[in-house]
């Protein structure tokens, strides 16, 4: 098979997720560490000088198997990879044994010039440590996130007689209290202009507030009670804020059933001016719970969808407050080793808390499972100094926090995989591995789908510069075909598809991507052979062995060369993005066309039956099944049946064997 490399020579786009430490104890022979020696002794013991060819297995030889940190290195001293293992010889061992690794670790495994070791007394302690050394490193193979800013907060400045409520962002110096964190600035801003609007709280700096002689424009606007000259008493305007604070807190409801209290007795006082400002205060409260989507429930939690294809994920995070959504951020993380989403997902939360000062909840809820979660909730609890819990199976308002994080992550992977730049860039890189003389700027994939041979479907997607381009997609029943011979069904499409191109109804492609191997890619050559279509390039796509995406070989249809590409190939994951939407396609069309066949009754399609008629046997029968089993006779005793028409049902309900 024939090796290309893509245009990218720099080192793989990263990311963290090791070999299984559950495996099997490696068969290496090992050297006995006793439970006594010291973490000085073995750290020492365990460090192992860089060369250009690495021995791997006089290094496992003398590896202990106590917990601890490993550091990948490659022959010029640069760090490739940390992880962490609780049990290091386990761990390192199978990184090294012969059948298993997929291509990412392979390429990792084949830059390792040197192995160093740290050894700890505990999982949690190696965990620690490795984000540590991952946020110093930078490992390429360890996944990397490029947001490092620190979370912005709202300060309350309680220590003064009239406080300012505002904006705030790293260290917390100023007496007071800290409202957060908040995801992103905007949602900070959004709950400041919320409490502007409904509590009349300052916002302003010190020195404009000291050194006012009249209300500013705030005032004018009612977007404050104008506390710098004076005019609210100090403890009404320490209401004001301990509502505010309330607010922050998630305490909506409570809030209203004070503020109701005191509409009622300002209007029994015949105070109405200020019964009509509670009054305002409880409907705009109303208005922020059902724009922020108020839960019946309380307390704090991040919320993590992760979704993966084509060679990119995406991690999408909801920032759960006092039992309400505050706001969400997404993320787009290189990676290059993890390929699971409990890999990914244990990889990104322990990058996110542990290897950065932001504050951690007690709650986390997950896509899916993280790997090693015991080891995250012990090193996530003893990082915040209380008990954070990792959670997949949850209920009610929590499995709607779950379902709206997941969503957000697939649907913002399929933009982020459509973007014009990234499709753009990998464009160039699939030009450099076909070596064609320009850009494409026209791609066709075909993919068969059916189910057991029924109902067979085809279709074709159809990609130019910009991505999809779903108004030239199609679908292609197949019909007077053997069921489940793909070939045929493939050959039938590419030549209803490419006769229509031959005569002008469309635009050939540039590239036919074809999801399938040799016999499929032969049929495309056969059909473009007999149209005479010379200037179409056919590439197929066959899946690997173990059908895992990173294993797929490209089948050049003008020499029958087999073609194989890097896991981390712009080039291939543009190749994985247009067959996934040929398969999704075609999954899509043979789906309808089999429900709507499965919908339709054996009666229809008789001659001399129609809706009358059928709904006459129905009614006399009882189903179709009471039909089917009747004599001829019997069908003739329906009223609207004649003797012909009773021999017609018959004969197509009972078809020649």
């Amino acid at each position: 098979m024939n090796e290309i490399p893509d245009n990218d020579t720099n080192r793989p786009d990263l990311n963290r997720a090791e070999p299984d430490d559950s495996s099997s104890e490696s068969t290496s022979d090992s050297v006995a560490v006793d439970d006594g020696d010291s973490l000085a002794e073995l750290n020492k013991q365990d460090q192992q000088g860089g060369s250009s060819s690495f021995d791997s297995k006089s290094f496992l030889s003398r590896l202990t198997r106590r917990p601890g940190i490993y550091q990948m290195y490659n022959s010029s001293g640069e760090i490739l990879y940390v992880g962490k293992a609780k049990n290091l010889k386990n761990r390192v061992s199978s990184y090294f044994r012969s059948t298993g690794l997929n291509i990412k670790t392979q390429a990792l495994v084949s830059r390792i010039a040197d192995i160093q070791v740290t050894v700890t007394n505990s999982e949690t302690e190696a965990l620690l440590l490795e984000q540590n050394l991952i946020k110093t490193n930078r490992p390429p193979y360890n996944i990397l996130l490029r947001d490092d800013k620190s979370y912005p907060y709202i300060f309350v400045s309680t220590e003064q007689q009239y406080p300012a409520v505002r904006f705030h962002r790293g260290a917390k110096r100023q007496k007071g209290r800290y409202f957060g964190p908040f995801p992103s600035s905007g949602a900070v801003r959004d709950s400041l202009a919320i409490m502007q609007k409904v509590f009349r709280i300052r916002q302003c700096e010190e020195s404009f507030f000291k050194n006012r002689s009249r209300p500013c424009l705030q005032y004018q606007i009612k977007r404050c009670s104008g506390p710098c000259v004076g005019i609210p008493t100090p403890e009404a305007y320490q209401a004001d804020i301990r509502h505010a604070m309330m607010f922050l807190e998630g305490k909506n409801n409570t809030i209203m059933d004070e503020l109701a209290e005191q509409m009622d007795q300002a209007s029994q006082a015949l105070n109405f001016e200020d019964a009509a400002i509670y009054r305002d205060q409880i409907s705009s409260l109303q208005q922020v719970q059902e724009q922020q989507h108020v839960s019946g429930q309380s307390g704090d939690a991040d919320v993590i969808g992760c979704a993966q294809q084509s060679g990119a994920v995406c991690m999408h995070m909801l920032f759960v407050r006092g039992g309400r959504i505050i706001g969400s951020k997404v993320y787009h993380p290189k990676f290059s080793i993890e390929e699971t989403p409990e890999e990914l997902l244990a990889a990104f939360i322990a990058q996110w808390y542990l290897g950065s000062g932001r504050e951690i909840p007690p709650l986390l809820i997950t896509a899916a499972e993280a790997t090693d979660r015991e080891v995250l909730e012990a090193a996530l609890s003893e990082r915040s100094g209380r008990k954070v819990t990792l959670v997949h199976k949850v209920r009610s308002d929590k499995s709607g926090w779950q379902k709206l994080a997941q969503t957000n992550a697939e649907q913002n992977l399929q933009s982020h995989l459509a973007s014009k730049q990234n499709i753009y860039n990998r464009y160039l890189a699939l030009q450099d591995v076909l070596q064609l003389d320009t850009i494409p700027q026209r791609m066709e994939c075909f993919d068969i789908s059916h189910s057991s041979g029924e109902a067979t479907v085809a279709s074709c997607v159809v990609f130019d510069r910009n991505g999809p381009l779903k108004s030239d997609y199609r679908h292609f029943n197949i019909e007077g075909i053997t069921g489940g011979d793909d070939y045929a069904a493939m050959h039938q499409a590419l030549t209803r598809r490419y006769t229509r191109l031959k005569k002008g109804e469309g635009k050939l492609p540039d590239i036919l991507l074809i999801d399938g191997g040799k016999g499929q890619v032969t049929q495309a050559v056969e059909v473009l052979a007999e149209l005479q279509i010379d200037e179409v390039l056919i590439v197929g796509v066959a899946k690997g062995s173990d059908r895992k995406a990173g294993l797929e070989t490209l089948i050049m249809g003008d020499s029958g060369a087999e073609v194989a590409l890097r896991a981390d190939s712009p080039a291939l994951h543009l190749i994985q993005y247009i067959r996934d939407e040929a398969h999704r396609f075609a999954i899509t069309g043979h789906r309808a066309r089999r429900g709507k066949a499965r919908r339709k009754s054996s009666l229809e399609g008789i001659p001399g039956v129609g809706p009358k008629r059928r709904r006459e046997l129905l009614k006399h029968f009882g189903s179709v099944q009471s039909i089917e089993t009747a004599s001829i006779e019997e069908i003739g005793k329906v009223s609207t049946i004649s003797r012909k028409i009773a021999e017609d049902i018959y004969a197509t309900l009972h078809p020649d064997p």
